[in-house]
């Protein structure tokens, strides 16, 4: 009998929680583009996924530098770089998403994915951002996003595995150590 009522349970959690929509990790959201186009983030499942929101008139904005860089080092391994535009702090990231792609692209050689522009704190923070700083789900990484160039690392199987603050450059030894890391689960 106990056999039966335990799987009976756990799919009526699944399905409670699919109801609800209740997210158990990165994989289970969907941004846009730059361009508009819906982007589930499950595209890259099997990947080592770095989200950074990002703007274009920070005192951090040239670590875009960094971020390019380290994505062309990786991505060949199954690394992605997703930037997310966001005008939280300080107004940095006033424009639109043409003119944050435009200014991406011929400032910095930006290849990796951007995506639209969101709100990642406040009454009207993108629920990814609800998430990735929910410290109930996140008790490690969660928290408010203090400022721009905020790095969450996401392993193969859409956890979190670690965040990096804005003065944690995407190059430094403690960022591309985790990079390796959690390359070394990734399946080629």
């Amino acid at each position: 009998m106990i056999r039966l009522f335990v799987p009976a349970m756990l799919g009526l959690i699944l399905f409670a929680s699919a109801l609800t929509g209740a997210a158990k990790n990165v994989f289970d959201y969907t941004l846009n583009t730059i361009d508009g186009q819906p982007a589930p983030l499950s595209a890259y499942k099997g990947k080592v996924v770095m989200l950074v929101n990002v703007a274009s008139r920070c005192g951090f904005t040239p670590q875009y530098t960094a971020l390019e860089s380290t994505y062309e080092k990786y991505k060949e391994r199954g690394f992605v770089i997703v930037g997310i535009p966001a005008n939280n702090f300080g107004a940095q990231e006033p424009g639109t998403n043409q003119e944050i792609k435009t200014f991406c692209q011929s400032k910095y050689n930006v290849t990796f994915p951007m995506m639209s522009k969101v709100s990642v704190k406040g009454d009207d923070k993108a629920p990814l951002y609800q998430y990735l700083t929910d410290k109930s789900a996140n008790e490690k990484t969660g928290g408010d996003i203090q400022w721009n160039f905020t790095k969450f690392l996401v392993g193969p199987d859409g956890q979190i595995i670690a965040r990096f603050e804005p003065k944690v450059t995407p190059d430094s030894p403690e960022v591309t150590g985790a990079i390796e890391q959690a390359l070394a689960l990734v399946k080629h």
